[in-house]
């Protein structure tokens, strides 16, 4: 009966969102009032600039459609995104949504969701389960087609190479962007010349990318490549290396994932040399589906955002008309 009344719900909000086009949300109480459909999401954090665009633009994406939004923020830890998740079960919420920690220790309480009849969306990263009826969609990027990118980039500019000492800033340990980048890079990364000299976590902050990187250039007399998993990193990577006394981008190389405006602010100067995208602007496609799961609708079970790569000159002219 509940989601009945959902489906029907949702109708009437499409009708009037259809006659109010531009009507600034009207009433104090309009948004979602008489409880028409209720989302909760839980992000992970704070942790970089492309995390923040994500948090804004899913914001921004429910508050104009006029779907009320429980927002919660993890801070990083699965422990509080699994309580933020029971306590939208126990609200029952029409649809519960997140971008997960970790992709590990999600089963109980994904189920605990699904016994309750409350259809759940991932965003931005996937869970490690073997029951994938725990979710009805998942909605993000492909991180081991972005790890591969970054890697065909680095055949090419070392094509003449005869040996490369490769540093990789991974990011948190666990999380399906630093296990898929790290494996879509060594899929495309094979010859032998190329060594991985080392490789640890940045947790994806630019402060952890520095001090990472601070401990890469002590041990390490000689690195030709930075591989960071976010640009924050990579960022963080940059001030390390001049601190050196050294040049970034020119006597080592830095490839980076994301293309937030800092990133490819960076690119511009080059200071990096190459960043695959990762769009964070995924508010309004989260919207759709969730309308759609709520409705009782089918939708695709893997939805991959639209993304491409920058060089220098590609950063320079699309810094202009970047939405983050």
């Amino acid at each position: 009966m509940k989601k009945l009344i959902g489906a029907a719900a949702i109708g009437a909000l499409l009708i009037a969102l259809t006659g109010c086009a531009g009507g600034g949300g009207g009433g104090e109480g309009d948004a979602g009032a008489e409880g028409d459909l209720i989302v909760g999401f839980s992000q992970v954090g704070a942790e970089s600039g492309w995390r923040t665009a994500n948090t804004t633009s899913i914001q921004s994406a429910f508050e104009d459609a006029g779907i009320e939004l429980k927002f919660s923020d993890a801070q990083g830890k699965q422990e509080n995104q699994i309580k933020a998740i029971r306590s939208y079960i126990q609200q029952q919420v029409d649809v519960i949504a997140f971008s997960p920690v970790v992709e590990s220790g999600w089963d109980t309480v994904l189920k605990e969701a699904k016994d309750a009849g409350i259809p759940v969306v991932l965003t931005d990263r996937s869970v490690d389960s073997a029951d994938d009826s725990l979710y009805a969609s998942f909605l993000g990027s492909d991180f081991i087609l972005e790890g591969e990118k970054a890697g065909e980039w680095v055949n090419t500019e070392f094509a003449d190479a005869d040996a490369v000492k490769v540093v990789e800033l991974q990011g948190t340990t666990g999380a399906a962007p630093a296990n898929d980048r790290a494996e879509g890079f060594r899929n495309v990364v094979t010859d032998p010349k190329f060594e991985i000299i080392a490789s640890q976590t940045g947790d994806f902050t630019r402060a952890g990318g520095k001090q990472v990187m601070e401990a890469f250039l002590q041990a390490n007399p000689q690195i030709d490549l930075v591989y960071a998993h976010n640009d924050d990193m990579g960022l963080g990577a940059i001030e390390a290396i001049e601190a050196a006394g050294m040049v970034p981008g020119e006597d080592i190389k830095i490839v980076t994932v994301d293309a937030v405006k800092d990133g490819m602010t960076a690119l511009a100067d080059g200071k990096i040399n190459f960043i695959v995208e990762c769009s964070p602007l995924l508010g309004p496609q989260l919207v759709e589906i969730a309308e759609k799961v709520a409705a009782g609708e089918d939708v695709e079970k893997r939805i991959v955002t639209e993304e491409t790569t920058f060089t220098q000159e590609q950063a320079i002219e699309a810094l202009p008309d970047r939405q983050y």
